[in-house]
Order: structure tokens, then C-alpha cells, then sequence
């Protein structure tokens, strides 16, 4: 028997939901498709997201490119970093990610331990060999003097980037956020879980940017008695509200907190069982090399288990460090004092016609550098330079102690991530919705979706093809469509056929014109998950969508 998996990839081919890529060349692992329905679908995701970060949260947004140059990416860790750990069956040449066969993160030495422990293929009882591998698609820019380059594996480097010119655009205020929307791209060793594991797939991230001295968040009161399933790095699962995950010190801080909480609301009213959600924290061993601290939201499927579908991490100052320390860019923000502060200190006064001769282009920069710091109380002075340590010879600077006025200080902003895999949250939305319904012995399927994420959102049917019932049918349709619902007129079999293909992709409200419509101008409005019908007048249809749309539990 096919399980629910299976079920809704047949479901999905059949009605133009989603669709294996490359097909008719045999397919290619970890690329799919979005049909006509599919892309509706996923575009209403990516529209409730946004206006839950923009237009809710007061996020902006941006559009970043997908092309990222090499310097950034080494910059930031990922070059380095961005790696896994297989093992390569030399008998059949299958390739597992090591973590999936030992049910843990693991290094290169551990996995060649485990090879000598005895550990063979999983497929063919096979020699295995370990190996990192970079996880990353790797391209170039320019025809000729190529400079390498790769499909950036999250969006978020595009905002850090920008960050100067978002601070202005804010007009140099904290705390601000900033969202996207777009395609990030990872080179999976082995992507075997369908749409569950991607190599090309669908983020929405947002980065909020704080002060460090303030984790206060201004509506963490309006969250903090709602309860998460949380389970605790190296702990047991609980269920516990998020002032006492806050006052326990199981959850960092009170922005962190804030944002899995929102990251709930959204996927439960996203059409996800509030029973199937939990919060898992990273250990140490697992924790992505930005991280501070990382907590995933992970949705229960029947095939998968647990799967992560939101990552939300505290990145520190990490990438804004990182992209100062390669560039002569200041990515750091300014903390005005109500009043200026007086007091003696001691500082660098930096001589530039020593600093200058010698470092040439870089001595701007390492003044600031020098000028920015606090005195040491013995030894050499050092500052960052390409991304290396450089120690400055006294002889280019002099410590003296003056009295100073103090308007503020600068320093590095942190960074909350919030970063949603739409993809996986689409087929967990799926799966959740998906029912199988008995009426009059047969069998059928339906997608019990919200509302506001439904791919069509009504259908509408003439009775019979005949009596100017489907030209009426049609001028509704076509109403609809013009006052901003997309209709779906349908005149094909039986009535009960027509509402059953409507169901079966999650199409809320079907109308059907009937003979009485033609003699009071009154139609039926059947309901999907109730199968009720109600009889209005035709000029009210559309004041009755706008009431079941924007007021029922069902909306987003």
C-alpha cells in the first residue's frame, strides 16, 4: 500500500501541484518542479509570509543576487566551513552522508574510525572511504578573465553585504529587519527524500539587526505565555511557555524567544497540526560555524519523522566582524548617549607620517582601527588586516591621556535569523491537509487548506450545459476575477465529480448556477470541509467570499 507520501507525490503529478524535473530525460535527484497549481500554492506561502515580516513586523525587503563572488564566500566562513562528511561505497559507488548513517555529527577522523570499526554500505554490505566534500555549486564570472564564484547556499550574505546602506535607509536606528525571498542552492551528496531535501530550493530569511546591550524585545510581552514543545540540547523534550524558557536560561534571549513564536503562529496558521511542531536546539557539534545559539522548528511527517523546516539562530556579530575584517568597510552602527560623556582616557594617537610610508592604501584603515581601541595595558597593539592578525610597531603611534567628550560609541550589531524553508513547509502543509473522504461508497481525496493559501480559491459550475445556465456561470466567473479572487469555472461531468476535483485540490467555496438563478438571481455557495450549502443572491457573492476570507479561523 503507498503511504502518504506517495499519495501526495501522485496527487501533485496528477493535478499539477509539483512534478520530478528533467523527467522525460530520466530525472535528475533533488530538483522538482511547481505546476500551474503548485505555483499558486507556493506564491500564496511566500505572500502570507511577507506580510506577516513586512507588513506585521515592519520588516523591508530586498533582492539580493544568486551569483555570490568567492571573496565573500570565504569571508564569511562558508569556503572554510561548508562541508560534509561522506562515505563512498567502493563496491556500488553509492555516497551517504556520514551523519545519517551514524545518527550524529561526525568529523573526517571519526568517520575513518567508523570505517575501521567495521561500518560497510548500507546498500551492498560494501568497502566504504570518508571524505569531506564541499557543499556548494561552484561557477565563475566573465568570459574570459573568469573570477570564481557559487550559487549562494542562503540569502542572507546579500543583506549582510548591504548592510551600510540599509543602516542609512533606517536612518541609522536599531533595532531594524530586513527580509527575501528567493532560491538558494546546496549541492546535496545524495538528496533521497523527494522535495524533503532539494538542491535547488525556496528561502525566506529575515535578519534582524539589534544592539548587543539590548535583548529586550518591545512585544516579547504579548508572546511570553505561549507554550512551545521544545527540546533542549542533550535534554529531555518539554512543553513549556516562553517566559520560562527565558527565566530558566534554556533560550538565550528575549529576541530569540520572540521569533520562535511567531515562527508557531505562522506554520500553524499556515495549515500545520499544532501537535505535530517542535523546537529542537543544536548542540555544540552540530551548530552552524556563525552560529551563537540555533533552535529548528521541526515538523512531524509520516515517512521522514522529525524534519527541519525553519532554522532560527542567533548569528552574534559574525558575518558583519567577518566582512569588516576582509574589507575597509565600517559595518558598525553608532549608540548616541542622551548626554555627552566626560572623562579622561587614555588613547592611541596614531603617527601617520610613520603608519603612512609603510602601509601606504591600508594605513587609513588600520588608524581606524588603532583609534577605535582601548590602550593595552602592556605589550604590542594588534589589528586585523585581510582578515590576519597584524602587530603595529610602537613607533607609529603614541598613548596619551586626554580628556574627552563622549557623544556615543560605535559597535558591531547582532543578528536574529528567522530562515524558512518554504519548500518543506509547503509539502508538510500538504500532508497535514490531506484527507481521504467516503460519501456513497467511493472514496475521495481533500485538501482541507487555509483559506488565503488555497491555489484557487472558488469554483464555479453551471448545473448543466444548457438553458444559458453557463453564461451566466461564466459572467461570475469572470466578476470574481476582475474584484481580485481567482475563479475556476468548470462545466465538465456530473456535479459531484466537479466538487470533488475542487476538494481535491483544497479549493474552499464552490458557486453553482442552477434554473432557479434564473428566476431570482439567488445561487448556491457550497462549503469545502463542511460540504454545506447556502443560497444568496448573486450580487452578494462577493461580500460573502470577502467575510469567509478575512474572518473566519481558516484565513491566514
Amino acid at each position: 500500500m503507498p503511504d502518504i507520501y506517495d499519495k501526495i507525490l501522485s496527487l501533485g503529478k496528477r493535478r499539477g501541484i509539483i512534478y520530478p524535473s528533467y523527467e522525460i530525460y530520466g530525472g535528475k535527484t533533488g530538483f522538482f518542479d511547481y505546476g500551474p497549481l503548485g505555483s499558486l500554492l507556493k506564491h500564496n506561502l511566500e505572500e502570507a509570509w511577507r506580510s506577516l515580516y513586512i507588513i506585521k513586523e515592519g520588516c523591508m525587503e530586498v533582492v539580493t543576487p544568486v551569483v555570490t563572488p568567492f571573496e565573500i564566500l570565504k569571508a564569511s566562513g562558508h569556503v572554510d566551513k561548508f562541508l560534509d562528511v561522506i562515505f563512498t561505497c567502493q563496491k556500488c559507488s553509492s555516497s551517504f552522508k556520514a551523519p545519517d548513517i551514524l545518527n550524529k555529527e561526525v568529523t573526517l577522523p571519526e568517520a575513518g574510525e567508523a570505517i575501521k570499526k567495521g561500518i560497510t554500505c548500507p546498500e551492498c554490505d560494501g568497502q566504504l572511504t570518508a571524505e569531506e566534500v564541499h557543499l556548494m555549486f561552484e561557477t565563475s564570472i566573465g568570459p574570459t578573465k573568469k573570477q570564481p564564484a557559487f550559487l549562494r547556499p542562503e540569502t542572507a550574505q546579500g543583506i549582510f553585504i548591504d548592510f551600510y546602506n540599509l543602516y542609512r535607509f533606517f536612518r541609522q536606528k536599531l533595532p531594524f529587519g530586513i527580509v527575501q525571498v528567493g532560491k538558494g542552492f546546496r549541492n546535496e551528496v545524495s538528496p533521497r527524500q523527494g522535495i524533503i531535501r532539494l538542491r535547488e530550493f525556496s528561502m525566506a530569511e529575515a535578519e534582524i539587526f539589534f544592539d548587543p546591550s539590548h535583548k529586550d524585545h518591545p512585544r516579547f510581552s504579548q508572546v511570553k505565555h505561549e507554550q512551545l514543545h521544545i527540546l533542549p540540547a542533550g535534554k529531555k523534550d518539554i512543553k513549556t511557555s516562553l517566559q520560562e524558557a527565558i527565566k530558566n536560561k534554556i533560550i538565550g534571549n528575549q529576541i530569540l524567544a520572540y521569533y520562535l513564536a511567531i515562527t508557531q503562529k505562522f506554520i500553524i496558521s499556515a495549515g500545520i497540526d499544532a501537535q505535530k511542531i517542535r523546537f529542537r536546539q543544536h548542540a555544540s557539534t552540530e551548530m552552524a560555524h556563525y552560529a551563537n545559539e540555533c533552535w529548528d522548528a521541526e515538523i512531524f511527517t509520516q515517512r521522514f519523522g522529525w524534519i527541519e523546516c525553519v532554522g532560527i539562530a542567533d548569528r552574534s556579530a559574525h558575518d558583519l566582524q567577518s566582512h569588516m575584517n576582509a574589507t575597509d568597510a565600517d559595518l558598525t552602527a553608532f549608540h548616541r548617549f542622551d548626554h555627552p560623556h566626560k572623562e579622561k582616557k587614555k588613547l592611541v594617537k596614531v603617527k601617520m607620517d610613520e603608519l603612512g610610508p609603510r602601509y601606504k592604501d591600508k594605513a587609513g584603515f588600520i588608524k581606524k582601527q588603532l583609534e577605535s581601541m582601548s590602550p593595552p595595558k602592556s605589550g604590542d597593539i594588534t589589528v586585523v588586516l585581510d582578515g590576519k592578525s597584524l602587530v603595529i610597531d610602537p613607533s607609529c603611534y603614541d598613548i596619551v591621556e586626554e580628556e574627552v567628550s563622549l557623544e556615543g560609541q560605535h559597535f558591531i550589531p547582532h543578528v536574529i535569523e528567522p530562515s524558512h524553508g518554504i519548500d518543506r513547509i509547503l509539502y508538510c502543509i500538504l500532508e497535514h491537509n490531506y484527507q481521504e473522504v467516503e460519501k456513497e461508497g467511493e472514496m475521495y481525496t481533500l485538501l482541507s487548506l487555509p483559506y488565503k493559501i488555497a491555489p484557487i480559491p472558488v469554483g464555479v459550475f453551471p448545473l448543466i450545459n444548457k438553458d444559458g445556465l453557463p453564461q451566466v456561470a461564466y459572467d461570475i466567473e469572470q466578476s470574481l476575477r476582475q474584484q481580485g479572487f481567482l475563479a475556476f469555472y468548470d462545466d465538465s461531468g456530473s456535479i459531484g465529480r466537479r466538487y470533488a476535483r475542487m476538494d481535491e485540490i483544497g479549493t474552499p467555496f464552490c458557486i453553482t448556477i442552477d434554473h432557479q438563478t434564473l428566476t431570482d438571481d439567488t445561487v448556491t455557495i457550497r462549503d469545502r470541509d463542511t460540504t454545506q450549502q447556502e443560497r444568496i443572491k448573486k450580487a452578494n457573492v462577493k461580500a460573502y467570499l470577502d467575510k469567509k476570507f478575512f474572518s473566519s479561523e481558516k484565513r491566514f
